[in-house]
């Protein structure tokens, strides 16, 4: 009861789904929202994942495992629709990700803004959703070539991981995060690929983000004169998510890491080594071990039967003792989101 009381219901802004898609009509509720961008992954065979926002439009999605430019389906196939409660979908036409016949499948869901508004904070004039509580924003804008150009991002504090992509042309996905490096973004990981921290000193042209903007460096997959961006902005949130890193100490027995929530969803890599890109949640656990996994950076089924991680009630343990997201003195980033503030967790 002395703890403090949070600003921000976990629930209200993110959430998981579980359902079987079916290749035709399919309504689905019980995201508890309309969501503004929702991440898909079949489960039970190989298939590409599938991202989709409100800023882009419900036909254009995006792969979060290859270099693929911006793919778009027919109008009333994949996703027709975010509702109130969830989303509806159509035939699968492209991806099986989304809706393919008795595919098992996750669907994971944040809450931005709603429709985008038009953001001149930046020299660059961008269309944003931001949902500023909750520390995200859906960015959209179009490069200009000129170095330290900026755009505007419309959160209220400066972001600590933003991940992008270039629509137009097949190249990488770039994640940069003021946890690798100097902290001023100016290196990146790739969101398609297992490659340790790229540390080519042009992604955010040596300039850390401030509260109203991001920078535009000097990397081809970022600035592009004339190329169409999309960028995934967040921030820490007490109580409700957190950008970090853990250092791996390479035992069964891993690392605790302290989050102040009891967890709902990890994205996790290793930045001074390879490994894949590992995602949890808490709709595929098996009590508290982790033993789901998927990887944003590969097409691959759910792997299970081993023990990734703990979810407790105010972080995470880490239980795996390999490279991929345990290595001896290894340092991995991650971002998590919670299911429950400390103050209401249950003990775990």
């Amino acid at each position: 009861a002395n703890l403090p009381s949070v600003d921000v219901i976990p629930s209200e802004h993110f959430n998981t789904v579980l359902y079987t898609g079916n290749d035709s009509a399919n309504v689905i509720t019980g995201v508890g929202f309309k969501s503004d961008l929702s991440w898909w992954k079949k489960r039970n065979s190989a298939a590409d994942h599938a991202l989709i926002d409100s800023v882009r439009g419900v036909t254009k999605h995006l792969v979060s495992n290859t270099t693929t430019a911006e793919v778009t389906a027919s109008s009333g196939t994949e996703l027709v629709s975010f509702d109130s409660d969830g989303f509806t979908l159509g035939a699968t036409n492209q991806t099986n990700s989304i809706n393919g016949p008795s595919a098992s499948i996750v669907s994971w869901n944040w809450k931005a803004g709603g429709s985008a508004v038009s953001n001149t904070n930046g020299s660059i004039t961008s269309s944003v959703s931001a949902n500023a509580a909750a520390g995200f924003s859906i960015v959209s804008y179009t490069g200009t070539g000129v170095l330290a150009a900026t755009i505007g991002h419309g959160l209220a504090q400066k972001p600590e991981l933003i991940i992008r992509k270039d629509r137009d042309t097949a190249v990488n996905w770039v994640v940069n995060s003021t946890v690798l490096g100097t902290g001023n973004m100016n290196q990146g990981l790739f969101l398609n690929t297992t490659a340790a921290i790229d540390t080519a000193q042009g992604w955010m042209n040596n300039t850390a983000p401030t509260s109203t903007v991001f920078t535009q460096g000097s990397q081809v997959f970022v600035s592009v004169n004339g190329r169409d961006y999309i960028s995934y902005c967040f921030h820490s949130v007490e109580g409700y998510s957190l950008v970090g890193k853990y250092t791996g100490n390479g035992s069964a027995d891993g690392p605790y890491v302290h989050c102040g929530f009891k967890p709902a969803f990890i994205l996790t890599k290793r930045s001074d080594g390879t490994s894949p890109w590992r995602l949890f949640d808490n709709k595929r656990p098996d009590a508290n071990f982790q033993t789901y996994k998927l990887e944003a950076d590969s097409s691959g089924a759910e792997l299970t039967g081993y023990p990734y991680a703990d979810f407790l009630s105010n972080g995470f343990k880490i239980r795996d003792n390999g490279s991929y997201q345990n290595a001896n003195g290894g340092t991995y980033v991650f971002y998590a989101i919670a299911e429950t503030p400390f103050k209401h967790s249950n003990a775990r």
